[in-house]
């Protein structure tokens, strides 16, 4: 079954992100969704997190960090690992979950930006086309829950 059917056949938004992160081999991952005061709320969480790490990421300003830039920018946004990055898109919230690769995509309902589906691997990962394409198809699955 295909990561998009997964989501679909899921009972839990969080049991739907699980399927993501697992379909793609990572071993974190997060949604936001964007809500009237115009932050990104985290929705839904997979993997272990540092409690500082939860505190922080619960509401992310578009703009900041990979999942606001994520947003802004209407692309992915990606770090080979973001321990070591030092493009400036890399928040030091994110280099606090001692994760490395990581990727956040965009989420759209229709062609409208909604919100951030994140996930991120312990060690070092570039992300192909395809599994962009698989997370962008993802994220407008879980956006239509």
């Amino acid at each position: 079954m295909d990561v998009v059917a997964q989501i679909a056949a899921a009972k839990e938004l969080s049991e739907a992100l699980g399927c993501v992160v697992h379909s793609l081999g990572a071993d974190t991952g997060t949604l936001h969704l964007i809500e009237a005061d115009g932050l990104l709320h985290l929705k839904a969480h997979s993997g272990q997190f540092p409690p500082p790490v939860l505190a922080i990421i619960q509401r992310i300003p578009v703009g900041k960090g990979m999942a606001g830039l994520a947003v802004e920018r209407a692309q992915p946004v990606d770090a080979c690992n973001i321990q070591t990055d030092a493009s400036g898109d890399v928040r030091p919230g994110a280099k606090a979950t001692g994760m490395e690769g990581a990727i956040v995509v965009p989420v759209f309902d229709g062609i409208r930006v909604v919100g951030a589906l994140g996930i991120a691997n312990r060690g070092e990962r570039t992300f192909s086309d395809e599994e962009k394409a698989t997370l962008i198809a993802a994220g407008r699955a879980l956006a239509a829950r």
